[in-house]
This record gives C-alpha cells, structure tokens and sequence, in this order.
C-alpha cells in the first residue's frame, strides 16, 4: 500500500476534519497525560488554519493542516526506505507537484529538521474545489515490500474510521477495555455526557476536560 491508496480511500475534507476531532477527544478521554497520546487536534493552530496530528512514539508521526484552501497532509515513516535521511533530501515526485497554495506548509518549520529540511515520506493534498485527493508523481523503491512510504501503517486509521477499528488500536495501545458504544458516540460528534466520559475513563470527569474540549473545538452541543 502506498500513499496513492490512501488518497483513493480518504472521505471529503470536512468529513476527515470531523474524524481526526474525534479521534483526538477519545484519546484526551482515554490518556488524562498528554504526553502518552498519539493524535491530537489543535483548532487554533494558527489564525487561518486548525491542525491534527499524529505522533507514534516511535518516530513516526503525521500532520494534517485543515484551512480555507483545502487540506494538506504529511507523514514521516522513520524506518521508510524514501526518508529524507537515506536520500539527503525528499523522495523525488512527494512534494513536486505541491500546488503554491500549499508551499508554505513545504517550509512550514514545524514539519522540518533543524537544518530546514523536510521531514516527509508521504504526501497528499485536496483544494476546497477538487473533488478527490491529490499526490505527486512518485516512482517507489522496488525491493521494498509493504508500505514503501509507510503510508498504509501512518494513516490506517483515516481509511478505516469505524469505531471497530478505533477499539481495536485504543484497547491494543492502552491495554485497557474500551467502551464501542462511547467510541460510537464521540465518531458522531455528538455533545460528550458524563455518562460517555465514565464510560471511556474512571480517571477523568467532563470538567477536567474542558480546556481539551476547547483546544480540540470539539463541539458542545
């Protein structure tokens, strides 16, 4: 699977914006540590644009800009053969056909190294008026099986956004039961309950989430 799959089996842009909210809420839920989290959504990322964002621990890690032009994702297979890092640079054709009204997010500080480098093994993008996802132009490392750009591992949970396949990872990454039925709900978008937080957490009240709830903009009902 390459990040050309991906593209073919990712939902609209809002639909997505809505997914990766509720990914990020179950998980402030899930883990009251920050730190321990893997994704996490920050709605005021900068003036123009909200971001959410993956990060395995590991090394491994993406970042989707949602803004007025569209959408612009990024990720960072750390063991992939198409690292900046084996080939002093991006794999030729992931980021050449970045249309300008994304460049800046190329450069974006943030999804660099400190030498201003990007950090990127798979890239896909989507203006506000195309109707499908986009990429560039790639030629993938032949002896490379599996994922070449790591893209099938990075964004599994974007192409399957059932709430199985959310237990699944919560209940295999926490170690702990995992209620469906709050994972359901929150996939909804619906108001969070004490009842869905008890559910989900013995450790956290609706209260105590309300600075998340706010950076998250998880809606209030």
């Amino acid at each position: 699977m390459t990040v050309y799959d991906v593209a073919r089996r990712l939902p609209e842009i809002a639909a997505l914006r809505d997914h990766c909210r509720s990914m990020a809420m179950l998980e402030a839920v899930l883990s009251p540590d920050s730190a321990d989290r893997c994704y996490s959504f920050d709605a005021h990322w900068s003036e123009q644009a909200s971001m959410a964002s993956m990060c395995s621990g590991s090394g491994d890690e993406y970042s989707i800009v949602f803004s007025a032009a569209g959408a612009y994702v990024r990720g960072f297979d750390h063991e992939s053969s198409m690292s900046p890092y084996a080939e002093d640079g991006p794999w030729p054709g992931v980021l050449d056909d970045v249309p300008e009204v994304f460049r800046s997010y190329v450069e974006e500080p943030a999804f660099s190294d400190e030498d201003g480098m990007p950090v990127i093994t798979a890239c896909i993008w989507r203006e506000t008026g195309d109707d499908a996802w986009k990429t560039g132009t790639i030629d993938f490392p032949e002896e490379t099986a599996g994922d070449p750009d790591g893209a099938g591992y990075l964004f599994h949970l974007l192409m399957d956004r059932s709430a199985e396949a959310f237990q699944r990872w919560a209940e295999d990454y926490y170690e702990v039961p995992v209620a469906l039925e709050a994972v359901r709900h929150v996939f909804s978008s619906r108001p969070l309950t004490e009842g869905v937080v008890g559910a989900l957490s013995a450790e956290v009240t609706l209260a105590s989430l309300e600075g998340c709830i706010a950076e998250i903009g998880y809606p209030l009902g």
